[in-house]
């Protein structure tokens, strides 16, 4: 998908997403670290799934094909690094916010994404030359206390938010920015340097107020092969594998759909233990079937499940009772009926 059209509903203004997807992965061999598959899915739609809420979405790199629509920018020249991948993206972002990601972060979620910005749109850091003090917990950080000779200055809003990894390391391409502050100091870089191309990410961030949060899992990313297959086995781990099975098959199918998937389960359940095992799996085709005709979302497949599910109670009740009608002594027992199933009456005379 080449073309973006922003989402509607609450939860989808107010940021956009640049996400770097063009560099040479010299560590993989030169291989296409965007597209490779990690849990069935691209590393690079792995990364815009977590950012889906994003009202312009940029990859910086070649065009390809994505799960989800996007804008496409390109550094000049390509492969100027990552500064000028970002300075390309952020040409195509309106937003006041921006979370700029790299596109190898396997265990994004939006969860993360949404942890950035709100960080980012309620904390404070103290102008430059004051160490803000970390709030434990939150990555929010506290104003300057005992300032001498009156109150202590006002704190300046934080120009970004970003994660640090478990080694305590700062991620700068997951992380969340004020997109003035990012223009200022890229204009500034500009103005200094004839250009952004070629120069490191740090002559940028190092310029800019930033908080920080800690997220290890969210900040793995697959630099090797190790890499790569450390994190397709821990999508195969059993707490984790229904989850990264159903975000596949929706990027696949382009379903982008929240249900309550244990709902679910419990109606192939029930439908497999009361009726028959084969009816589990085209029971869940057919409440997913009814639902899109119903017009589809979350209530239209809870309410086809419901009915589903009753119906699979409804058909074991009728089972209990039909044995129960064939027992010894049921008044309901249908005439000419006996305990030996000879259809011989139960008054027969004995033998002996």
């Amino acid at each position: 998908m080449t073309a973006y059209e922003p989402p509607d509903g609450p939860g989808t203004e107010g940021y956009d997403a640049v996400v770097l997807a063009g560099g040479a992965a010299r560590r993989l061999g030169g291989a296409d670290k965007p597209g490779v598959r990690v849990g069935g899915r691209a590393l690079l739609d792995r990364v815009l799934a977590a950012c889906a809420g994003a009202r312009t979405i940029v990859v910086v790199a070649d065009p390809r094909p994505t799960a989800r629509p996007v804008l496409w920018a390109r550094e000049e020249p390509p492969g100027g690094g990552p500064l000028a991948a970002l300075d390309a993206g952020l040409r195509r972002t309106t937003a006041p916010y921006v979370v700029v990601l790299s596109a190898d972060l396997p265990f994004l979620a939006g969860e993360t994404v949404r942890r950035l910005l709100d960080t980012l749109r309620g904390s404070a850091v103290p102008p430059h030359g004051a160490a803000p003090d970390v709030v434990e917990g939150t990555g929010g950080t506290a104003p300057p206390t005992g300032a001498p000779g009156g109150s202590p200055p006002a704190p300046a809003p934080a120009d970004g938010v970003l994660v640090t990894d478990s080694e305590g390391r700062d991620q700068p391409l997951v992380a969340a920015y004020r997109a003035d502050a990012l223009r200022r100091e890229l204009a500034r870089l500009r103005a200094e340097h004839g250009g952004t191309a070629g120069l490191p990410l740090r002559r940028l961030v190092g310029a800019l107020r930033l908080t920080r949060i800690t997220d290890p899992l969210a900040s793995f990313d697959c630099d090797t092969w190790d890499d790569i297959a450390a994190a397709r086995a821990r999508i195969r781990e059993h707490g984790h594998v229904l989850d990264e099975w159903i975000s596949a098959v929706k990027d696949e199918l382009g379903i982008d759909l929240d249900v309550d998937t244990r709902e679910l389960l419990d109606l192939a359940r029930d439908a497999a233990h009361n009726v028959a095992r084969p009816a589990a799996p085209l029971t869940t085709f057919l409440v997913g079937y009814a639902a899109a005709k119903a017009g589809g979302g979350p209530e239209a497949v809870a309410e086809a499940a419901h009915k589903a599910t009753a119906l699979a109670l409804g058909w074991a009740d009728e089972t209990g009772a039909d044995a129960s009608d064939a027992k010894p002594g049921s008044s309901d027992a249908k005439p000419g009926s006996s305990a030996t199933g000879s259809g011989a009456p139960d008054s027969a005379p004995d033998a002996g």
